[in-house]
């Protein structure tokens, strides 16, 4: 069984002063003390912010793909770690999986095993979804806010268009007027397969899907 530590700081300054790094290691060192614990290594992550996902820190992937069945992992505090439930609950379910044992000394000590850890799952959990809801929110502002100024959103450009310097979309002068032609056709009737195949044959490779889109990409009426 090995038993490590994990301590934050979020900027050079602290860093380079080290006092922060050095009161968490000091509790985290009393701590297992206290627990009959030796600690066999502290993955100190300096100078980067709470952010950050734990795997996607340089220390923290090295904590991760460090850990065994039966280790320990150590930290002062929840926000040490952790900034996003998303992620805690994320890595916490990991853990369990993997039997590894998380101490959080700020929370009273082990949060995978013992009966602290139903509390925290469960506040985790609730906070967790909160946090995803708010991040579709703030995605699906953003997108309407981009449609409302014309912005290209990414994937498949619509017909008739081309992606501008400034990711703006402008009018492509070939397809538009491949565009005008296709609502002539429609308003004289033809299917949407019947105004495909007539401009194919003018040179526009188009499906009978692609007019469809298109048409609803410019304004016509489906």
């Amino acid at each position: 069984m090995a038993v490590y530590g994990y301590v934050r700081v979020s900027t050079a300054r602290q860093t380079s002063e080290g006092e922060s790094l050095d009161v968490q290691r000091r509790t985290i060192a009393g701590y297992a003390m206290m627990h009959g614990l030796v600690v066999t290594r502290t993955f100190v992550e300096g100078g980067v912010s709470g952010s950050v996902p734990l795997g996607e820190r340089p220390q923290g992937s090295a904590l991760l793909a460090a850990l065994r069945p039966s280790d320990v992992v150590i930290t002062a505090k929840l926000d040490r770690m952790f900034r996003s439930a998303l992620d805690a609950l994320g890595v916490l379910e990991g853990l369990k999986d993997q039997q590894v044992s998380l101490h959080m000394i700020d929370l009273g000590g082990d949060v995978t095993t013992n009966g602290i850890s139903k509390l925290v799952f469960t506040i985790l959990s609730a906070v967790a979804e909160a946090e995803r809801d708010r991040t579709r929110e703030r995605i699906t502002e953003v997108k309407r806010d981009q449609r409302q100024r014309n912005r290209y959103l990414g994937g498949k450009l619509p017909f008739g268009w081309q992606r501008g310097p400034d990711g703006e979309l402008v009018p492509d002068a070939a397809q538009q007027h491949a565009v005008e032609q296709m609502r002539t056709l429609q308003a004289e009737g033809l299917s949407l397969r019947a105004i495909a195949a007539s401009m194919v044959t003018a040179g526009v490779t188009i499906s009978h899907v692609g007019v469809k889109n298109a048409l609803q990409a410019n304004g016509a009426e489906r």
